[in-house]
Protein backbone atom coordinates (compact mmCIF):
# COMPACT_ATOMS: atom_id res chain seq x y z
CA UNK A 1 0.00 0.00 0.00
CA UNK A 2 1.46 3.56 -1.06
CA UNK A 3 2.01 6.05 1.64
CA UNK A 4 0.56 9.44 1.34
CA UNK A 5 4.12 10.55 1.57
CA UNK A 6 5.66 9.16 -1.49
CA UNK A 7 2.16 9.28 -3.33
CA UNK A 8 2.61 13.26 -2.41
CA UNK A 9 5.92 13.04 -3.29
CA UNK A 10 5.95 11.05 -7.19
CA UNK A 11 3.09 12.88 -7.91
CA UNK A 12 4.42 16.43 -7.34
CA UNK A 13 7.76 15.77 -8.90
CA UNK A 14 6.39 14.24 -12.10
CA UNK A 15 4.19 17.23 -12.39
CA UNK A 16 7.57 19.52 -12.12
CA UNK A 17 9.52 17.02 -14.16
CA UNK A 18 6.53 16.74 -17.22
CA UNK A 19 5.92 20.55 -16.89
CA UNK A 20 9.96 21.13 -17.57
CA UNK A 21 9.84 18.25 -20.00
CA UNK A 22 7.30 20.37 -22.20
CA UNK A 23 8.84 23.66 -21.24
CA UNK A 24 11.95 22.55 -22.33
CA UNK A 25 10.25 20.92 -26.05
CA UNK A 26 9.47 24.34 -26.51
CA UNK A 27 12.25 26.12 -25.34
CA UNK A 28 14.00 23.46 -28.07
CA UNK A 29 11.93 24.50 -30.54
CA UNK A 30 12.07 28.19 -29.89
CA UNK A 31 16.12 27.67 -29.49
CA UNK A 32 15.92 26.10 -32.68
CA UNK A 33 14.51 28.59 -34.90
CA UNK A 34 16.21 31.43 -33.08
CA UNK A 35 19.38 29.80 -33.88
CA UNK A 36 18.60 29.05 -37.34
CA UNK A 37 17.69 32.92 -37.60
CA UNK A 38 20.90 33.55 -36.56
CA UNK A 39 22.96 31.29 -38.44
CA UNK A 40 21.20 32.58 -41.83
CA UNK A 41 22.39 35.98 -40.46
CA UNK A 42 25.64 34.87 -40.00
CA UNK A 43 25.93 33.52 -43.76
CA UNK A 44 24.25 36.88 -45.49
CA UNK A 45 27.26 38.66 -43.48
CA UNK A 46 29.61 35.92 -45.06
CA UNK A 47 27.97 36.37 -48.55
CA UNK A 48 28.63 39.75 -48.13
CA UNK A 49 32.03 39.41 -47.19
CA UNK A 50 32.80 36.77 -50.35
CA UNK A 51 30.89 39.59 -52.52
CA UNK A 52 34.20 42.13 -51.97
CA UNK A 53 36.85 39.63 -52.66
CA UNK A 54 39.11 40.30 -55.27
CA UNK A 55 38.20 37.36 -57.88
CA UNK A 56 41.71 37.30 -58.69
CA UNK A 57 42.24 35.58 -55.03
CA UNK A 58 42.17 31.37 -54.98
CA UNK A 59 40.40 30.24 -52.34
CA UNK A 60 42.25 28.20 -49.46
CA UNK A 61 41.35 24.75 -47.73
CA UNK A 62 40.71 26.00 -44.21
CA UNK A 63 38.86 24.16 -41.08
CA UNK A 64 35.43 25.26 -42.34
CA UNK A 65 36.11 23.94 -45.97
CA UNK A 66 34.33 21.01 -45.79
CA UNK A 67 31.34 22.73 -44.20
CA UNK A 68 31.06 25.64 -46.21
CA UNK A 69 30.69 25.92 -49.57
CA UNK A 70 30.65 29.30 -51.70
CA UNK A 71 30.56 30.41 -55.46
CA UNK A 72 30.77 33.78 -57.26
CA UNK A 73 28.36 34.12 -61.01
CA UNK A 74 28.69 37.22 -62.96
CA UNK A 75 26.60 36.89 -66.02
CA UNK A 76 25.86 32.99 -65.35
CA UNK A 77 29.49 32.14 -65.41
CA UNK A 78 31.57 30.96 -62.01
CA UNK A 79 33.86 33.42 -61.48
CA UNK A 80 35.63 31.97 -58.27
CA UNK A 81 34.39 28.94 -56.08
CA UNK A 82 35.57 27.34 -52.98
CA UNK A 83 37.46 23.76 -53.16
CA UNK A 84 34.81 21.51 -51.99
CA UNK A 85 32.09 23.88 -53.95
CA UNK A 86 30.36 21.57 -57.33
CA UNK A 87 30.53 22.34 -60.57
CA UNK A 88 26.94 23.78 -60.70
CA UNK A 89 25.31 26.35 -58.88
CA UNK A 90 25.25 26.01 -55.51
CA UNK A 91 21.46 27.12 -55.28
CA UNK A 92 19.50 29.26 -57.92
CA UNK A 93 20.45 32.73 -58.92
CA UNK A 94 17.65 34.82 -56.82
CA UNK A 95 18.03 36.07 -53.83
CA UNK A 96 16.90 33.76 -50.68
CA UNK A 97 17.66 30.61 -48.91
CA UNK A 98 17.20 27.41 -49.79
CA UNK A 99 18.14 23.72 -49.04
CA UNK A 100 19.86 21.59 -51.32
CA UNK A 101 21.33 18.13 -51.50
CA UNK A 102 24.88 17.41 -52.39
CA UNK A 103 28.25 15.20 -51.58
CA UNK A 104 26.12 13.00 -49.59
CA UNK A 105 25.06 15.73 -46.57
CA UNK A 106 22.23 18.53 -46.31
CA UNK A 107 22.97 22.35 -47.00
CA UNK A 108 21.73 25.41 -46.05
CA UNK A 109 21.91 27.80 -49.25
CA UNK A 110 21.81 31.21 -49.81
CA UNK A 111 21.59 33.80 -53.08
CA UNK A 112 23.12 36.88 -52.69
CA UNK A 113 23.16 39.61 -55.36
CA UNK A 114 26.03 42.27 -55.13
CA UNK A 115 24.80 45.37 -56.74
CA UNK A 116 27.87 47.50 -56.17
CA UNK A 117 29.84 44.22 -58.20
CA UNK A 118 27.54 42.92 -60.26
CA UNK A 119 27.88 39.44 -59.01
CA UNK A 120 25.79 37.03 -57.25
CA UNK A 121 27.31 34.78 -54.12
CA UNK A 122 26.03 31.43 -53.95
CA UNK A 123 27.04 29.92 -50.22
CA UNK A 124 26.19 26.35 -48.41
CA UNK A 125 26.58 25.30 -44.71
CA UNK A 126 25.79 21.94 -43.74
CA UNK A 127 22.51 21.71 -41.61
CA UNK A 128 24.62 18.63 -39.44
CA UNK A 129 26.99 21.02 -38.47
CA UNK A 130 24.87 24.15 -37.59
CA UNK A 131 22.33 21.70 -35.99
CA UNK A 132 25.25 20.48 -34.21
CA UNK A 133 26.37 23.73 -32.49
CA UNK A 134 22.40 25.27 -31.70
CA UNK A 135 21.83 21.57 -29.93
CA UNK A 136 24.90 22.08 -27.89
CA UNK A 137 24.46 25.47 -26.69
CA UNK A 138 20.66 24.11 -26.12
CA UNK A 139 21.80 21.13 -24.16
CA UNK A 140 23.80 22.97 -21.98
CA UNK A 141 21.35 25.60 -21.50
CA UNK A 142 19.11 22.42 -20.39
CA UNK A 143 21.64 19.80 -18.09
CA UNK A 144 21.47 22.28 -15.24
CA UNK A 145 17.34 21.51 -14.80
CA UNK A 146 18.64 17.59 -14.89
CA UNK A 147 20.99 17.94 -12.17
CA UNK A 148 18.63 19.74 -10.42
CA UNK A 149 15.42 17.29 -10.14
CA UNK A 150 16.66 15.04 -7.44
CA UNK A 151 17.86 18.02 -5.61
CA UNK A 152 14.60 19.12 -5.75
CA UNK A 153 13.02 16.00 -5.49
CA UNK A 154 14.74 15.78 -1.82
CA UNK A 155 13.55 19.35 -1.35
CA UNK A 156 9.66 18.07 -1.80
CA UNK A 157 10.09 14.59 0.25
CA UNK A 158 11.74 17.46 3.06
CA UNK A 159 8.66 19.68 3.11
CA UNK A 160 5.76 17.15 2.39
CA UNK A 161 7.31 15.07 5.12
CA UNK A 162 7.26 18.03 7.12
CA UNK A 163 3.49 18.82 6.55
CA UNK A 164 3.19 15.47 7.43
CA UNK A 165 4.94 15.50 11.02
CA UNK A 166 1.66 16.05 12.94
CA UNK A 167 -0.42 12.74 11.13
CA UNK A 168 2.10 11.05 11.82
CA UNK A 169 2.59 11.62 15.46
CA UNK A 170 -1.03 10.94 15.54
CA UNK A 171 -0.83 7.54 13.85
CA UNK A 172 1.85 6.94 16.36
CA UNK A 173 -0.15 8.31 18.95
CA UNK A 174 -3.24 5.21 18.13
CA UNK A 175 -1.07 2.88 17.20
CA UNK A 176 0.16 2.99 20.78
CA UNK A 177 -3.15 3.18 22.64
CA UNK A 178 -4.01 -0.37 24.24
CA UNK A 179 -7.66 -1.52 23.51
CA UNK A 180 -8.87 -0.46 26.80
CA UNK A 181 -7.70 3.33 26.34
CA UNK A 182 -10.93 5.42 25.08
CA UNK A 183 -9.18 8.89 26.37
CA UNK A 184 -8.97 11.52 23.84
CA UNK A 185 -6.21 11.85 21.75
CA UNK A 186 -4.31 15.37 22.00
CA UNK A 187 -4.76 17.90 19.11
CA UNK A 188 -1.03 17.70 17.64
CA UNK A 189 -0.35 21.46 16.08
CA UNK A 190 -2.51 24.16 14.53
CA UNK A 191 -3.15 22.57 10.97
CA UNK A 192 -6.96 23.12 9.97
CA UNK A 193 -7.43 19.61 8.46
CA UNK A 194 -5.14 17.90 11.29
CA UNK A 195 -7.67 19.35 13.45
CA UNK A 196 -11.00 17.83 12.03
CA UNK A 197 -9.54 14.49 11.98
CA UNK A 198 -8.50 14.66 15.13
CA UNK A 199 -11.85 16.10 16.30
CA UNK A 200 -13.81 13.25 14.41
CA UNK A 201 -11.33 10.16 15.88
CA UNK A 202 -12.32 11.80 19.54
CA UNK A 203 -15.80 11.99 18.79
CA UNK A 204 -15.38 8.25 17.55
CA UNK A 205 -13.93 7.31 20.64
CA UNK A 206 -16.50 9.15 22.76
CA UNK A 207 -18.66 7.41 21.50
CA UNK A 208 -17.45 4.48 21.82
CA UNK A 209 -16.71 4.68 25.42
CA UNK A 210 -20.40 5.61 26.32
CA UNK A 211 -21.44 3.16 24.47
CA UNK A 212 -18.89 0.33 26.32
CA UNK A 213 -20.28 1.98 29.39
CA UNK A 214 -24.35 1.42 28.56
CA UNK A 215 -23.23 -1.99 27.84
CA UNK A 216 -21.58 -2.68 31.37
CA UNK A 217 -23.84 -1.19 33.25
CA UNK A 218 -26.28 -2.71 32.33
CA UNK A 219 -24.61 -6.07 32.63
CA UNK A 220 -23.41 -4.68 35.61
CA UNK A 221 -27.19 -3.83 36.50
CA UNK A 222 -28.80 -6.98 35.53
CA UNK A 223 -26.43 -9.37 37.21
CA UNK A 224 -26.77 -7.97 40.53
CA UNK A 225 -30.97 -7.90 40.53
CA UNK A 226 -30.56 -11.75 39.17
CA UNK A 227 -28.37 -12.42 42.11
CA UNK A 228 -30.98 -12.26 44.68
CA UNK A 229 -33.63 -13.82 42.44
CA UNK A 230 -31.30 -16.65 41.99
CA UNK A 231 -30.15 -17.58 45.66
CA UNK A 232 -33.74 -17.47 46.54
CA UNK A 233 -34.73 -19.70 43.78
CA UNK A 234 -32.43 -22.29 45.30
CA UNK A 235 -33.37 -22.23 48.51
CA UNK A 236 -37.12 -22.89 47.04
CA UNK A 237 -35.97 -25.58 44.79
CA UNK A 238 -33.74 -27.43 47.72
CA UNK A 239 -37.20 -26.64 50.51
CA UNK A 240 -39.41 -27.81 47.55
CA UNK A 241 -37.15 -31.31 47.21
CA UNK A 242 -37.32 -32.25 50.95
CA UNK A 243 -41.21 -31.89 50.89
CA UNK A 244 -41.46 -33.73 47.59
CA UNK A 245 -38.96 -36.21 46.76
CA UNK A 246 -40.44 -37.77 44.12
CA UNK A 247 -39.85 -34.80 42.49
CA UNK A 248 -36.03 -34.71 43.19
CA UNK A 249 -34.60 -35.87 39.88
CA UNK A 250 -36.65 -33.22 37.87
CA UNK A 251 -35.98 -31.00 41.05
CA UNK A 252 -32.22 -31.80 40.82
CA UNK A 253 -32.15 -30.87 36.47
CA UNK A 254 -33.77 -27.67 37.61
CA UNK A 255 -30.93 -26.38 40.19
CA UNK A 256 -28.70 -27.86 37.59
CA UNK A 257 -30.21 -24.93 35.64
CA UNK A 258 -30.29 -22.70 38.27
CA UNK A 259 -26.35 -23.40 38.95
CA UNK A 260 -24.94 -22.28 35.30
CA UNK A 261 -27.11 -19.26 35.47
CA UNK A 262 -26.06 -18.53 38.79
CA UNK A 263 -22.22 -18.68 37.42
CA UNK A 264 -23.15 -17.15 34.19
CA UNK A 265 -23.95 -13.95 36.47
CA UNK A 266 -20.90 -14.45 38.25
CA UNK A 267 -18.58 -14.25 35.47
CA UNK A 268 -20.56 -11.22 33.88
CA UNK A 269 -20.03 -9.57 37.47
CA UNK A 270 -16.32 -10.14 37.09
CA UNK A 271 -16.40 -8.89 33.05
CA UNK A 272 -17.71 -5.73 34.65
CA UNK A 273 -14.82 -5.31 37.26
CA UNK A 274 -12.18 -6.22 35.20
CA UNK A 275 -11.39 -2.86 34.21
CA UNK A 276 -7.92 -1.27 34.51
CA UNK A 277 -9.14 1.03 37.12
CA UNK A 278 -10.31 -1.45 39.22
CA UNK A 279 -7.46 -4.19 37.85
CA UNK A 280 -4.88 -1.69 38.98
CA UNK A 281 -6.32 -0.71 42.50
CA UNK A 282 -4.66 -3.79 44.30
CA UNK A 283 -1.64 -4.50 42.08
CA UNK A 284 0.87 -6.77 44.27
CA UNK A 285 4.04 -9.31 44.29
CA UNK A 286 1.99 -12.76 44.05
CA UNK A 287 3.55 -16.20 44.01
CA UNK A 288 2.22 -17.71 40.89
CA UNK A 289 3.11 -21.10 41.81
CA UNK A 290 1.53 -20.88 45.18
CA UNK A 291 -1.39 -19.57 43.99
CA UNK A 292 -2.08 -22.31 41.46
CA UNK A 293 -0.98 -25.12 44.21
CA UNK A 294 -3.93 -23.13 46.31
CA UNK A 295 -6.42 -23.39 43.88
CA UNK A 296 -5.75 -27.10 43.28
CA UNK A 297 -6.30 -27.60 46.36
CA UNK A 298 -9.20 -26.11 47.02
CA UNK A 299 -10.90 -27.73 43.73
CA UNK A 300 -9.52 -30.88 44.04
CA UNK A 301 -12.58 -32.29 44.70
CA UNK A 302 -13.82 -31.39 40.56
CA UNK A 303 -10.95 -33.74 39.23
CA UNK A 304 -11.27 -36.30 41.77
CA UNK A 305 -14.67 -36.61 40.96
CA UNK A 306 -13.87 -37.10 37.32
CA UNK A 307 -10.84 -39.50 38.52
CA UNK A 308 -8.47 -36.80 36.48
CA UNK A 309 -4.79 -37.07 37.51
CA UNK A 310 -3.77 -33.46 38.01
CA UNK A 311 0.36 -32.60 38.80
CA UNK A 312 1.73 -29.16 39.42
CA UNK A 313 5.19 -28.99 38.05
CA UNK A 314 7.64 -25.65 37.60
CA UNK A 315 9.20 -23.16 40.41
CA UNK A 316 8.24 -20.53 42.56
CA UNK A 317 7.85 -17.54 40.23
CA UNK A 318 6.34 -13.78 41.74
CA UNK A 319 4.29 -11.94 39.14
CA UNK A 320 2.65 -8.81 39.63
CA UNK A 321 -0.53 -8.25 39.63
CA UNK A 322 -3.96 -8.21 40.99
CA UNK A 323 -4.50 -11.45 43.30
CA UNK A 324 -8.08 -11.77 42.55
CA UNK A 325 -7.83 -11.46 39.37
CA UNK A 326 -4.74 -14.07 38.45
CA UNK A 327 -7.15 -16.37 41.13
CA UNK A 328 -10.04 -15.78 38.58
CA UNK A 329 -7.43 -16.81 35.71
CA UNK A 330 -6.39 -19.72 36.73
CA UNK A 331 -9.81 -20.92 38.24
CA UNK A 332 -11.07 -20.72 35.12
CA UNK A 333 -8.16 -22.55 33.25
CA UNK A 334 -8.56 -25.61 35.11
CA UNK A 335 -12.42 -25.22 35.40
CA UNK A 336 -12.13 -25.47 31.01
CA UNK A 337 -9.60 -27.97 31.54
CA UNK A 338 -11.64 -30.11 34.20
CA UNK A 339 -14.74 -29.82 31.93
CA UNK A 340 -13.44 -30.64 28.33
CA UNK A 341 -11.25 -33.85 29.82
CA UNK A 342 -12.83 -36.93 30.24
CA UNK A 343 -13.04 -38.99 32.96
CA UNK A 344 -9.49 -40.69 33.47
CA UNK A 345 -7.91 -37.97 31.66
CA UNK A 346 -4.41 -35.90 32.85
CA UNK A 347 -4.10 -31.98 33.61
CA UNK A 348 -1.08 -30.38 34.20
CA UNK A 349 0.07 -26.89 35.10
CA UNK A 350 3.34 -25.84 34.68
CA UNK A 351 4.98 -22.48 35.86
CA UNK A 352 8.55 -21.29 35.24
CA UNK A 353 11.17 -18.90 34.33
CA UNK A 354 11.75 -18.00 31.10
CA UNK A 355 14.30 -15.08 29.29
CA UNK A 356 11.26 -13.11 28.92
CA UNK A 357 9.58 -13.75 32.16
CA UNK A 358 7.20 -16.36 33.63
CA UNK A 359 5.36 -18.98 31.40
CA UNK A 360 2.20 -20.55 32.84
CA UNK A 361 1.24 -23.40 30.87
CA UNK A 362 -2.51 -25.13 31.98
CA UNK A 363 -2.61 -28.33 29.52
CA UNK A 364 -5.58 -30.82 29.58
CA UNK A 365 -5.98 -34.53 27.89
CA UNK A 366 -9.60 -33.41 26.25
CA UNK A 367 -10.62 -33.70 22.42
CA UNK A 368 -8.48 -30.22 22.00
CA UNK A 369 -8.99 -27.19 19.93
CA UNK A 370 -9.11 -27.03 15.88
CA UNK A 371 -6.47 -24.79 14.68
CA UNK A 372 -9.20 -22.52 12.85
CA UNK A 373 -10.85 -21.72 16.43
CA UNK A 374 -8.08 -20.51 18.58
CA UNK A 375 -9.03 -17.69 18.19
CA UNK A 376 -12.42 -17.90 18.24
CA UNK A 377 -12.92 -19.95 21.63
CA UNK A 378 -11.86 -16.48 23.40
CA UNK A 379 -15.06 -14.82 22.20
CA UNK A 380 -18.21 -14.41 24.24
CA UNK A 381 -20.13 -17.30 24.51
CA UNK A 382 -18.39 -19.01 22.29
CA UNK A 383 -18.18 -22.55 22.95
CA UNK A 384 -16.70 -25.40 21.15
CA UNK A 385 -18.98 -28.10 20.12
CA UNK A 386 -21.71 -26.53 22.03
CA UNK A 387 -24.36 -28.14 19.82
CA UNK A 388 -23.14 -31.71 21.03
CA UNK A 389 -21.53 -30.74 24.35
CA UNK A 390 -24.77 -30.39 26.13
CA UNK A 391 -23.41 -32.54 29.19
CA UNK A 392 -20.70 -29.96 29.55
CA UNK A 393 -21.54 -26.93 31.68
CA UNK A 394 -20.58 -23.46 31.28
CA UNK A 395 -21.65 -20.13 29.71
CA UNK A 396 -18.62 -19.24 27.22
CA UNK A 397 -17.57 -16.67 29.61
CA UNK A 398 -14.73 -18.70 31.32
CA UNK A 399 -12.03 -17.70 28.22
CA UNK A 400 -13.01 -14.59 27.29
CA UNK A 401 -12.42 -13.65 31.28
CA UNK A 402 -8.93 -15.45 30.93
CA UNK A 403 -8.19 -13.14 27.64
CA UNK A 404 -9.45 -9.95 29.10
CA UNK A 405 -7.11 -10.88 32.60
CA UNK A 406 -4.26 -11.35 30.64
CA UNK A 407 -4.47 -8.16 28.26
CA UNK A 408 -4.99 -6.33 31.53
CA UNK A 409 -1.65 -7.90 32.71
CA UNK A 410 0.24 -6.86 29.83
CA UNK A 411 0.81 -10.77 29.47
CA UNK A 412 0.34 -12.60 25.81
CA UNK A 413 -1.94 -16.21 25.60
CA UNK A 414 -1.52 -18.81 22.76
CA UNK A 415 -3.21 -22.20 22.27
CA UNK A 416 -1.49 -24.91 21.16
CA UNK A 417 -1.30 -28.87 20.68
CA UNK A 418 -1.29 -30.48 24.61
CA UNK A 419 2.18 -32.52 25.17
CA UNK A 420 -0.44 -35.32 25.83
CA UNK A 421 -1.60 -37.63 22.80
CA UNK A 422 -4.71 -35.06 22.90
CA UNK A 423 -5.80 -31.95 24.23
CA UNK A 424 -5.17 -28.08 24.46
CA UNK A 425 -2.05 -25.95 26.12
CA UNK A 426 -2.57 -22.84 27.10
CA UNK A 427 -0.01 -21.22 27.58
CA UNK A 428 0.55 -17.47 29.14
CA UNK A 429 3.85 -15.32 28.93
CA UNK A 430 4.03 -12.89 31.83
CA UNK A 431 6.91 -9.90 31.00
CA UNK A 432 9.89 -9.80 32.85
CA UNK A 433 9.49 -6.62 33.35
CA UNK A 434 6.62 -7.40 36.05
CA UNK A 435 8.36 -10.94 37.11
CA UNK A 436 10.76 -12.46 39.56
CA UNK A 437 11.67 -15.83 40.31
CA UNK A 438 13.03 -17.59 43.76
CA UNK A 439 15.39 -20.16 43.40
Amino acid sequence: MTSIRTFLVLTVLATIILFNFIAAIQGYRSSMAEAERLFDDQMLETAKLIANLPIEIQPQNSNHSSTIAFQLWRNNKMMLASANAPTIAIAELKPGFDFINFDGYRWRTLAYFDRSHDIWVTLAERSDTRYLLAENVILESIFPLLIGIPIVGLLIWLIINQGLRPLIQLSAELREKKADDLTPVSNLGSRQELTQVTRSVNSLIERLRLTLEREKRFTADAAHELRTPISALKIQLHNIAQEVPAESEALAQLGTGVDRMQHLVEQLLFLYRATPEQFTQNIQQLDLYVLAEELLAEQYYLFEAKQQTVELLGEHCMVEGNDFALNTLLKNLLSNANKYTPKGGQISISVKATPQGVRLTVEDSGPGVPKELEERIFERFYRVGQASDEDISGCGLGLTIVKNIVELQGAKIRVEQSSFDSGSAFIIDFDAAKTDVHS
